[in-house]
């Protein structure tokens, strides 16, 4: 924003997610909100633990779950993780427009099983372990999102911009000034 003050909320695409606080958002959260659409285009998600390497998410579901027929039938998602409940706080969000592409192939089971069980069961082995027999069901299987269009927000920027105006004397409520 520069030397500009805010004047109102109409345009926060200034308010942009740093990489380096999408990486370290990524680091430290767990789950995703899951988007995809339903046999009548209607739009569905669900909250899902998941995994990220090298730009791509990394999910487990069960081959039952209806998401999994809606992903057979059209594979475009969107994806969305936010910093609530991170040490990071609250206020930041990344969304990703992706592809999805279903696993059900060994290899890619026993290499993404221990690596989300480490993610979030700790560094335990035995506790990893458990979680992998939990996870390696004949039905389950692994969800690959490579991701396309980013769209990122920072909630701590606006606020520091909000604040800076407010100290500047600059920010009108139109409602209570209707001549700006």
């Amino acid at each position: 924003m520069s030397d500009e003050h805010l004047t109102d909320y109409e345009d926060v695409s200034h308010f942009g997610l740093d990489p380096d606080d999408e990486e370290t958002m990524h680091a430290q959260q767990r789950e995703l909100t899951f988007c995809w659409t339903t046999r009548d285009g209607s739009p569905m998600a669900s909250i899902m633990s998941y995994l990220r390497r090298d730009g791509t998410f990394w999910l487990t579901s069960s081959a039952r779950r209806k998401r999994i027929a809606a992903l057979r039938r059209d594979p475009r998602v969107a994806v969305v993780v936010t910093s609530t409940g991170t040490e990071m706080g609250g206020d930041r969000t990344v969304t990703y427009k992706g592809t999805a592409r279903i696993h059900e192939d060994r290899t890619t089971k026993d290499w993404f099983y221990p690596a989300l069980a480490r993610r979030l069961a700790g560094p335990n082995p035995k506790h990893v372990a458990e979680f992998v027999g939990l996870l390696d069901s004949p039905g389950r299987v692994v969800i690959e999102v490579r991701t396309g269009l980013r769209v990122g927000y920072d909630g701590t920027k606006m606020a520091a911009a909000t604040a800076q105006s407010r100290a500047a004397g600059a920010l009108r409520n139109r409602r209570t000034h209707p001549e700006e």
